[in-house]
């Protein structure tokens, strides 16, 4: 199989260490991880803020970086959600571009779902003897609907004590545009979002969405809180390396 990796705007220029994660994981079941290096940002920031336009400039660069891939995978429930419901609206009215924007569509997973829908792998072999909670970002479990799939996942890891994150399905405020143009409102909602975090008294708080995990990371840096924040695919991948050492 011909597997792309879809790095997005956030991973790219801030935690490329997820993006060498997810490969060298997948590298581990023989899965080889191709990266379309004409790839840019989906569109999602200017859809978004009402500029389609735009939106369809940045969707017809990805459509022509994955044309002749098998799968695309992302770290990102937010940017998937975007080429999965709002791509073929974008390109309703050209017949043409619709059907690439669905065929894009149709073989474009959030990581966790590649990993155990796909490869039918729940069980990496990882090792993290820590005490984990998981938030549930919004447009990965409300808008793409991944909910199972890292469950299975944190829950396979040896050592791991997984302590649930009180009103865990609440927004952390991030939203994209929605923290500049709102960011009173935004800073609220992530200082109760850490303060959830800070009761579970886990070591670490993981998640999908490297937006929704910067910004309650920064909130819980700026109150001197060492709860440590990855992206899921961070902490299988430390796990399976603490797993190799054994």
């Amino acid at each position: 199989m011909k597997v792309s990796l879809f790095i997005t705007c956030l991973s790219d220029a801030l935690y490329p260490q997820v993006g060498e994660a997810m490969v060298r994981l997948l590298a581990g079941y023989g899965v080889q991880v191709q990266f379309p290096d004409v790839q840019t940002c989906c569109g999602q920031p200017a859809f978004n803020s009402g500029y389609w336009d735009e939106a369809r400039a940045a969707a017809k660069t990805l459509l022509a970086a994955f044309d002749d891939s098998d799968f695309v995978i992302s770290p990102s429930g937010s940017c998937t959600g975007m080429i999965h419901h709002y791509y073929p609206k974008l390109f309703e009215h050209d017949p043409v571009l619709r059907q690439k924007a669905e065929q894009l569509r149709d073989k474009t997973y959030e990581f966790t779902q590649f990993v155990v829908n796909v490869l039918g792998i729940t069980d990496l072999g990882a090792v993290f003897p820590h005490k984990v909670t998981y938030h549930p970002s919004c447009h990965g479990s409300r808008l793409l609907g991944v909910s199972e799939e890292p469950l299975q996942l944190i829950q396979q890891v040896r050592g791991l004590d997984l302590v649930p994150l009180p009103f865990a399905e609440d927004c952390c405020g991030f939203g994209g545009t929605f923290a500049v143009k709102m960011s009173e409102i935004s800073g609220a909602m992530v200082t109760e979002k850490a303060d959830h975090v800070l009761e579970t008294e886990a070591e670490v708080l993981v998640g999908l969405d490297l937006g929704c995990l910067l910004n309650i990371s920064g909130n819980l840096r700026f109150r001197g809180e060492p709860v440590r924040v990855m992206h899921l695919a961070e902490l299988l991948y430390e796990g399976v390396k603490n797993g190799e050492k054994r």
